[in-house]
């Protein structure tokens, strides 16, 4: 008896402190997340703009595996920010264009598939990685009016922005036969990517969670299209993961607060297509879905300018759903890496720390 009056009158404390200054009793807010890049990253943003079904995937057999119907993702299922969301206990986190329905305060995904750092890279048919910054303005000024300026700013910086961006910088020329000076090339794409990171920053923005590129040599459709290209875009994309740290250690000392790590998805990525079998794989040249060698034409499901294709029987068994991208399997295992990685795979924290940290 005695026991029971002390804890009802320690509740009864608890109710008093918690009355007179709220704040102590307020749990630091869980961190949400924000998500910027290219098709494997988007979630649908493509279905909502005047562009064509090359950049489009809102038609079966995509998104079969999971949704059981084409939702717009670039896969069988679901992608790597899908399962970085479930990991961090989020809800799935909405495209832009669907923000009016759902909450957004646990984060937006403004990524479109074919969308480079350079506006000029599928200008028109895309949502550039400049234009998702100025959405993303737009967010938090709705932000800011639905929680209020103390809230959302706690929001903001206790989130984790995520980026899958440069991919489509090097592999547009290809499909135009252009050509370009590398280095002033590559200082191009990585001024616009500095240029999006500070004007996260500006917002409120402190912990990114980068990507580097992926061996875009060892894709289905670069080697049944592009093998005579597959030395120069492999030397592009090695000099793009060389810069990419530099440039966030840059970033680290210019901006107070800023907080970064990177995942190193090429090496991930390589090793899948190298050892299979260690992924639960059986095959990692040839896409499930697609036409041509290696499946590697760009037809899945039919709608793009190669009608025919061929659907393989168990998804499961591939590395690749279509010629570009991996399956849902292949991107939980990535997006697994990239939460509880190791620091050879993923620094100076991986994701499940970076969620954690404090800004």
């Amino acid at each position: 008896m005695a026991l029971s009056s002390t804890l009802f009158n320690f509740y009864i404390f608890i109710l008093v402190v918690c009355f007179i200054h709220p704040i102590l009793c307020i749990s630091r807010p869980q961190a949400g997340l924000f998500v910027f890049g290219d098709s494997l990253f988007d979630p649908g943003n493509n279905n909502y703009i005047n562009t064509t079904t090359e950049y489009q995937a809102n038609w079966r057999p995509y998104g079969e595996s999971f949704f059981k119907y084409p939702t717009g993702r670039f896969s069988d299922g679901r992608l790597i920010p899908d399962f970085i969301a479930e990991y961090a206990n989020l809800p799935l986190i909405p495209s832009y264009f669907e923000i009016g329905k759902q909450h957004f305060v646990h984060g937006v995904n403004f990524a479109s598939g074919g969308a480079g750092c350079l506006v000029e890279t599928h200008r028109g048919f895309v949502i550039d990685l400049q234009t998702q910054l100025s959405y993303f303005k737009k967010v938090v000024k709705l932000l800011k009016k639905k929680v209020g300026k103390t809230e959302s700013k706690q929001i903001l910086s206790n989130a984790v922005y995520i980026f899958s961006a440069g991919g489509n910088d090097y592999l547009a020329p290809l499909s135009t036969n252009s050509s370009y000076p590398e280095r002033e090339y590559l200082k191009i794409i990585m001024g616009n990517l500095t240029s999006v990171l500070k004007g996260i920053y500006k917002e409120g923005g402190r912990k990114f969670g980068m990507l580097n590129m992926v061996p875009i040599g060892r894709l289905p459709n670069t080697i049944a299209l592009n093998g005579n290209s597959i030395g120069k875009i492999t030397n592009l994309v090695k000099m793009h993961n060389s810069a990419l740290p530099n440039t966030l250690k840059q970033l680290e000392k210019q901006l107070p607060g800023f907080k970064y790590t990177l995942f190193n998805l090429f090496k991930v990525f390589s090793d899948s297509v190298d050892n299979p079998t260690k992924y639960g794989f059986k095959t990692s040249k040839t896409a499930c879905c697609g036409a041509g060698p290696l499946r590697g034409i760009y037809s899945c499901g039919g709608k793009r300018q190669v009608k025919k294709y061929k659907l393989c029987k168990n998804v499961k068994d591939y590395l690749f759903f279509d010629s570009f991208h991996p399956s849902e399997l292949a991107s939980k295992q990535y997006a697994e890496v990239m939460w509880n990685g190791t620091p050879d795979i993923v620094a100076p924290y991986n994701l499940k720390s970076f969620f954690e940290l404090s800004t």
